[in-house]
């Protein structure tokens, strides 16, 4: 016992602080309702508050999370905006040409394929101190349905802020019991609506029903017509706020009691 004893406290004393610091994630636990209805909005290059998080909708299926200094970028496709912005972490899919790049710029210190390659399937539990990036693997199919890929696509779960963020990607297929456990609790979600090069609305409305999450943010929804038809898919059991923004600030008692589909207008990051 005083040899394994020693060999834990040797283990933990290698991890970086961050590693040592961070609680037990709550992404596995089950949601906690509240009362307080209240999403801030947010104007790019304020600082984030202690405790938030920031997203904003730079485009298609692509995002800027940013919490304690730390900003990640989903579905990178080589441009955000400000080509002086770097962000510390890009995620890619690469189910289509407009969900990733075989450019990026090099001074992206963690670019996270969402894909397999010769060892296997994507597996990621980047812990960067403000935030964690996990990944949960989904099949893909060719643009026609043809194709079948295991593990083709990854769920990107960010848990920052207290919060627990996905990115369902490129998502062609159901989640069985298995993936939705291992995607855990969700408060915020960002969901593809197109309808048809991911999955049907109806099944994505299943998918979002059933990840329970406070904050649901449509994406890639192209000119805008599957976007009303997921909206009125869902009217009645969530509230739909149009926001006319590009971007807002989260924290974990400052989700909205009643679930809601915030509408974030797409802007680069100026």
């Amino acid at each position: 016992m005083r040899i394994l004893a020693l060999f834990l406290t040797l283990t933990a004393l290698a991890l970086p602080a961050s590693a040592q610091e961070r609680p037990p994630s709550n992404c596995f636990a089950l949601a906690q309702g509240t009362d307080a209805p209240r999403v801030i909005p947010a104007s790019w290059g304020d600082e984030v508050q202690t405790d938030h998080v920031r997203i904003r909708y730079l485009g298609h299926a692509s995002f800027a999370i940013t919490s304690g200094g730390v900003m990640a970028v989903t579905d990178y496709t080589g441009w955000i905006g400000n080509p002086d912005v770097v962000p510390d972490v890009a995620t890619m899919n690469n189910a289509h040409s407009t969900h990733w790049t075989a450019n990026p710029d090099p001074r992206i210190p963690h670019l996270l394929p969402g894909w397999p390659d010769a060892n296997g399937p994507a597996q990621y539990e980047l812990d960067l101190g403000a935030m964690l990036v996990r990944n949960v693997t989904t099949d893909t199919r060719g643009p026609f349905g043809e194709g079948a890929r295991a593990d083709g696509n990854s769920i990107f779960v960010f848990e920052a802020g207290g919060l627990c963020i996905g990115h369902l990607g490129h998502l062609h297929q159901i989640p069985n019991d298995e993936q939705y456990a291992a995607i855990g609790r969700l408060d915020v979600v960002m969901v593809p609506v197109d309808g048809g090069y991911t999955l049907g609305i109806d099944d994505m409305a299943g998918i979002v029903k059933r990840l329970r999450a406070s904050v649901v943010i449509p994406m890639h929804w192209f000119s805008g017509a599957s976007l009303e038809v997921f909206k009125t898919r869902m009217e009645g059991e969530f509230d739909i706020v149009e926001t006319g923004l590009a971007e807002m600030d989260f924290a974990p008692n400052e989700l909205p009691g009643r679930p809601a589909i915030l509408i974030l207008d797409p802007t680069p990051i100026p």
